[in-house]
């Protein structure tokens, strides 16, 4: 349908140090969330970057979030009995993670302490949270993926407003996974992982969602997870299973694919560096985070921004 977009190699920018890697120690409750099998000894996810320029890493095999001093040091900033995902940060400094285990939680970046901030909607409990986004008013989007599946699609997309009001937006998304908003937060795309595609609904001015449909289908590999914008409405989208970050445009045209170094579990990625321009890749088949230069900035993290 359209020409083979070129071709962008990346390395290998930092290794989850033996010390922190727990091969054979997986146990059943956590095979399924860690994607890998028996053998995962470290599951990554959830990149952020902090206004000091440290990278916030999530290890969803074994319920860690590990933090990266731009020099490449790490530490283990908490350890908990949960199942971490996605992880964003306020410009306030407040860390939220999604968890799919306990729901919407807040990490104290200086103690690594954590506290809900919702744990249900309504009575009913969540399926599974999986990632989230920050608009630059601070509402929180965030993904119920669940074991939602194609033949089972009902998976959720939620926002929490900044007053507090807790609104469901989809309820009917096969595995809802990464989650963005154009430059103009005027667009909303969810990654439909079992679906293989990535959707896109508009935002009207009453703040519902309309005209909700299909941006872009992809074939072979998992799907797609993790997902980052650039300022000019490139949509960057993680294809676990494929090694691959595929770059569309506003279009939904191919304009570049990434290539992984390392595995294929590519499953989540965040812009930083020197201007805006590097995208940082999580590769959790190898326990590493993959870099790779491109030449638009990525939007701003709220954390940035």
């Amino acid at each position: 349908m359209y020409p083979s977009p070129p071709s962008i190699k990346t390395e290998v920018f930092f290794r989850v140090p033996d010390h922190l890697r727990r091969p054979g120690q997986l146990n059943a409750e956590r095979r399924a969330a860690a994607k890998g099998g028996d053998k995962t000894d470290c599951f990554l996810e959830g990149p952020s970057f902090d206004l000091k320029g440290n990278l916030y890493l999530v290890d969803v095999a074994y319920s860690r979030i590990f933090r990266v001093d731009p020099a490449g040091n790490i530490e283990v900033l908490c350890e908990y009995n949960g199942e971490p995902n996605g992880l964003k940060i306020h410009r306030d400094g407040r860390i939220f993670v999604t968890d799919h285990k306990l729901g919407l939680l807040l990490l104290d970046p200086n103690t690594g302490g954590l506290s809900p901030v919702v744990e249900r909607y309504m009575t009913e409990s969540f399926k599974g949270l999986n990632d989230l986004f920050l608009t630059t008013q601070g509402d929180v989007y965030f993904t119920d993926q669940g074991q939602s599946s194609i033949d089972d699609p009902n998976g959720k997309v939620y926002r929490l407003n900044v007053a507090g009001r807790l609104e469901r937006l989809l309820h009917n998304v096969p595995s809802p996974n990464g989650i963005v908003m154009s430059p103009d937060e005027k667009l909303l795309y969810v990654a439909a992982t079992r679906g293989n595609a990535v959707w896109r609904s508009y935002l009207t001015p009453e703040g519902a969602l309309a005209r909700t449909g299909i941006f872009v289908q992809l074939s072979g590999g998992t799907g797609p997870d993790g997902m980052a914008m650039d300022i000019e409405g490139n949509l960057m989208v993680a294809h676990v299973g494929a090694g691959i970050v595929w770059g569309f445009s506003a279009l939904g045209v191919p304009i570049m694919r990434i290539d992984s170094c390392k595995g294929l579990a590519i499953t989540n990625m965040a812009y930083g560096g020197k201007d805006n321009r590097t995208l940082f890749i999580t590769e959790s088949e190898s326990g590493c985070v993959l870099i790779a230069n491109l030449d638009v900035p990525g939007r701003p993290m709220h954390s940035h921004q």
